[in-house]
């Protein structure tokens, strides 16, 4: 019966990312039909930009909020409040640093990818798995709506602040978590180790996940960003049902839950989805998307990925769901160097092709140091 519950409360949010991934792939995918490649590598890059500036805005951290409030520790008041700030000061700065067109639009979207973390981070703590998935279908059934709308009415230079719009119905999630506690600085005094450690986790996790697009553009320029982008994007598809069960064991780890059948149904079906993405993605890159012919390559050798990034997902839920979050700072910090070295050596000598292996290169290593961490700690115990 409590697996049947587990599968059960695992559903609910797989149906919310499953059907909102439908809509966020099928907005991209179209996109990418419908301008050229160095223009979709541009709209990355700015995004890019994006995502890094939030996460250091973002010091209530989707983790922090999830642990925290699955033990009904009430400190999400206090962590948004430095949160929103924050996010608008690096809004502010982003303007003035970076002067283009897609500026302003790039301060607005930081702000609503902090405001989406805040509203993520409290649903999954609560354990809310209906109403997150609700609240993600969504957000990106705008993300397809307003996409295609403002990409038809003002070109696609207005995408980012469509993407910014799609958040909207989070602003009234977020303000709403300051009725259930007041801000008290207090308590962050007690916590500031995991909150810290947590913050560093996820500025390298994004910084990780967002650096190939910040280094590719100036190397390689902005079509092999767009070729490599497309893979990426492939292969996100296909490492969905992975990073639904990522949301929903963090909070299960840290409230204490047995997890040890799913954990390993998850890490066979990514073998399976890595099979599939090295058969099918080439073929449907040749056939509705001949501009990114660069992209087959890359989505052949990225599927190897998908497994690798599974097994790194499970142990980093087990490690944040015990506080240790140094040990994922350790792995992402690694990631991040390793993944940075090898885009530079490897992207100037093979191209997008080369990015792809420092993409693989880069997880195994991480992977790697985690099985190590987590068998010491077992040794240990």
């Amino acid at each position: 019966m409590k697996l049947y519950n587990k599968i059960k409360d695992f559903g609910k949010i797989g149906v919310g990312d499953i059907l909102g991934n439908v809509f966020s792939a099928s907005f991209w995918f179209y996109l990418a039909s419908q301008i050229e490649p160095a223009e979709y590598g541009e709209i990355h890059w700015f995004l890019g930009i994006a995502s890094i500036f939030s996460s250091i805005a973002l010091l209530s951290t989707v983790n922090t909020i999830t642990v925290y409030t699955a033990k009904k520790i009430p400190i999400q008041s206090t962590l948004n409040i430095i949160s929103l700030i924050a996010s608008a000061a690096s809004s502010l700065i982003v303007i003035v640093v970076f002067p283009s067109f897609y500026t302003i639009d790039v301060g607005v979207i930081l702000i609503a990818y902090v405001i989406n973390a805040l509203a993520v981070g409290h649903l999954l703590g609560n354990k809310q798995y209906a109403k997150y998935s609700k609240f993600t279908i969504l957000q990106k059934f705008l993300t397809l709506l307003l996409g295609i709308t403002f990409l038809y009415f003002f070109g696609y230079e207005a995408i980012i602040f469509a993407l910014a719009l799609s958040y909207i119905f989070h602003f009234k999630r977020v303000f709403d978590i300051f009725k259930e506690s007041k801000i008290n600085f207090g308590l962050l005094k007690l916590r500031i180790g995991f909150i810290t450690n947590n913050y560093l986790v996820s500025i390298l996790a994004v910084s990780a996940g967002q650096i190939d697009k910040i280094v590719i553009a100036p190397i390689l320029g902005f079509a092999i960003l767009g070729n490599y982008s497309l893979a990426l994007q492939a292969i996100n598809v296909s490492m969905l049902i992975p990073s639904i069960f990522y949301k929903y064991l963090l909070p299960e780890e840290a409230s204490g839950s047995d997890t040890k059948k799913i954990k390993i149904i998850v890490v066979l079906f990514s073998i399976l989805l890595a099979i599939c993405s090295f058969i099918i993605f080439p073929i449907i890159i040749t056939e509705f998307f001949p501009k990114f012919t660069e992209a087959i390559n890359a989505i052949k050798i990225m599927s190897i990925v998908i497994i690798p990034t599974t097994v790194a997902l499970i142990m980093e839920s087990e490690f944040l769901g015990q506080e240790k979050s140094r040990i994922v700072i350790i792995g992402s910090l690694i990631y991040l160097v390793s993944l940075v070295i090898g885009m530079i050596t490897l992207g100037s000598l093979f191209g997008v092709e080369g990015i792809a292996y420092s993409l693989i290169l880069a997880t195994i290593l991480k992977t790697t140091l985690y099985a190590t961490f987590r068998n010491r700690i077992r040794t240990n115990t």
